[in-house]
């Protein structure tokens, strides 16, 4: 509750990135590709395939400027492409773009700045609080799922 901002900023993500593995934990992969409810095809796999590629994007690609990444996913296909994914090879995928994505700018200050295509300026802070806002919305998606598929529900 106290204490320097930078550490606050990635506790609150590292505890929505866990927030999201725990709304999967102990689905089989046929579980995690059940979608909300028509015609809606989000799932939980499709929000995690979701979160390695927006992780990827905001803290490698644009705020540590490592812009030769080859992308992950075209048009949605993070949550329309399912069939045949291999739910053990996304959520591997995504544990290794969490780590990456915190070694890219834990030596760059949260005043660090970048620009993209629409915006001349973005503070690697706006990223932080940005991606925990991103989390939180989908971590809600993720808990309605859930329940849909098995009755959990909490944290």
């Amino acid at each position: 509750m106290t204490g320097d901002e930078r550490p606050m900023l990635q506790g609150w993500l590292d505890w929505q990135r866990h927030t999201l593995l725990h709304k999967c934990a102990g689905l089989t992969a046929e579980q995690l590709r059940i979608a909300a409810a028509e015609p809606s095809n989000l799932t939980l796999l499709g929000l995690v395939r979701h979160m390695t590629l927006v992780e990827r994007q905001w803290f490698r690609s644009r705020a540590a400027g490592l812009s030769e990444l080859p992308e992950q996913f075209d048009d949605d296909q993070e949550f329309t492409d399912l069939a045949n994914a291999d739910a053990e090879a996304d959520f591997a995928a995504f544990r290794a773009e969490i780590e990456a994505a915190d070694e890219a700018v834990a030596k760059l200050p949260l005043d660090h700045e970048f620009a993209t295509k629409r915006t001349p300026a973005i503070s690697l802070r706006w990223v932080y609080i940005h991606m925990i806002e991103e989390y939180a919305r989908h971590n809600g998606h993720a808990d309605l799922l859930r329940e849909r598929i098995d009755g959990e529900t909490g944290d």
